[in-house]
């Protein structure tokens, strides 16, 4: 699968990541994709590997839980919903099972004019070593190909 859409990644300060991707899908599709269980499972892990278990408790308070398996490595992460405004905006934590010290606050934010969805994601890290560390991890290149297949199962619900 190829796109001709990329994700701005910025950073705004010295612990933050900021990515901004336009969806060719209205936001209440792209945030059903993003929230449901069985749809995260369709585009998290891209062509990297597979999702092995998507576990969202969709309230504040709520937990979520996503791993994926790739070759013999298993990669999970977890965080927890602090604020949910539905087709809007959501916040939680993050945190990389392999290095849970290195936490974020992810704000995810879904605007809509005509029809496309603008997806901006704030990661707020808990230091710029972590925030180095994550960009470092080669994660621009899989949150790529990831956002294509969301964009993908985000239209295939229309």
């Amino acid at each position: 699968m190829s796109s001709t859409k990329t994700a701005t990644v910025t950073l705004p300060a010295d612990d933050q990541i900021q990515i901004v991707r336009e969806f060719d899908a209205p936001k209440h599709l792209v945030w059903k994709a993003w929230t449901t269980p069985e749809l995260v499972k369709r585009w998290w892990s891209s062509d990297m590997g597979e999702t092995t278990l998507a576990e969202i408790d969709l309230r504040v308070g709520g937990r979520w839980r996503y791993v994926m398996v790739a070759g013999d490595m298993e990669v999970g992460f977890h965080g927890e919903y602090s604020e949910i405004v539905e087709n809007e905006r959501l916040v939680s934590t993050e945190v990389y099972e392999g290095m849970p010290e290195a936490y974020s606050v992810n704000t995810a934010t879904f605007e809509e004019t005509d029809g496309r969805t603008t997806l901006t994601i704030l990661v707020q890290h808990s230091s710029k070593e972590h925030r180095d560390g994550h960009i470092a991890s080669g994660m621009e290149g899989g949150m790529n190909r990831a956002m294509d297949y969301l964009e993908r199962v985000a239209i295939s619900l229309a």
